[in-house]
């Protein structure tokens, strides 16, 4: 069953003339999300240097971060920053924004594939910048003193506060998620499209923690298959 499963998978890649569909060709951050996308981000996570080449080939402006270590659980070794400009025109505040390889690559796609298409069908304008709570920080989730260490302990997380238009709008996921109108739906697109591309994906609809921003991560769990979308 296995073997007919792939064999039809790769018969429905090949007559839809979609590579990104197929979960063993090679991942190129310029295609639309396809079936195996967002596992394909997902294991950019064990494979630093395609991610990085990925990032140059495709126009990502990005510097490397130097790597960081806190204790036994809590660093990276792999982190970048994005830059504005080339082929990335969304601008973050604050600016100084730093994470894993493989969540900037995904955060890459979702500005391309996903945030620009819906801030042009819902409010005919682009997204100029992302309001954001950071990356990185050394703790477990929640902030409790024990339990499961957070992915932002590795900076393979961000936490997305809001968005700014080119017309001046500013949509804010505290203010807008659950006031209806064109800024809910937006905030609603934008979530349900990080779902197609990063293992964990959580929202005000989650739970009471995340009443004011996305939760977004590459959780190294999500390469199996095992998504979070809520």
């Amino acid at each position: 069953m296995v073997l007919i499963a792939a064999l039809g998978l790769l018969l429905w890649g090949i007559a839809r003339g979609r590579p990104q569909d197929l979960p063993w060709t090679p991942l190129d951050l310029g295609q639309p999300i396809g079936f195996a996308t967002g596992a394909k981000l997902n294991r950019l996570g064990r494979d630093t240097p395609l991610c990085r080449a990925l990032l140059t080939g495709a126009g990502i402006g990005f510097t490397r971060l130097p790597p960081r270590y806190e204790g036994d659980r809590c660093g990276y070794d792999d982190a970048v920053r994005l830059t504005a400009g080339g082929a990335r025109q969304i601008g973050w505040r604050p600016p100084a924004l730093g994470t894993s390889c493989g969540v900037a690559a995904s955060l890459a796609v979702w500005e391309w594939e996903v945030i620009q298409p819906a801030a042009q069908a819902r409010f005919g304008a682009r997204v100029v910048a992302i309001d954001h709570f950071g990356s990185y920080a050394c703790r477990r989730i929640y902030g409790r003193d024990t339990g499961s260490w957070s992915e932002h302990a590795s900076a393979n997380a961000v936490d997305i506060a809001g968005f700014r238009l080119s017309d001046g709008t500013r949509i804010t996921v505290a203010r807008d998620w659950a006031g209806g109108g064109a800024k809910a739906a937006f905030l609603h697109d934008v979530r349900d499209g990080a779902c197609r591309l990063f293992a964990t994906t959580l929202s005000p609809d989650y739970n009471a923690a995340h009443h004011d921003h996305l939760h977004l991560d590459q959780a190294r769990r999500g390469s199996m298959g095992w998504r979070a979308c809520r």
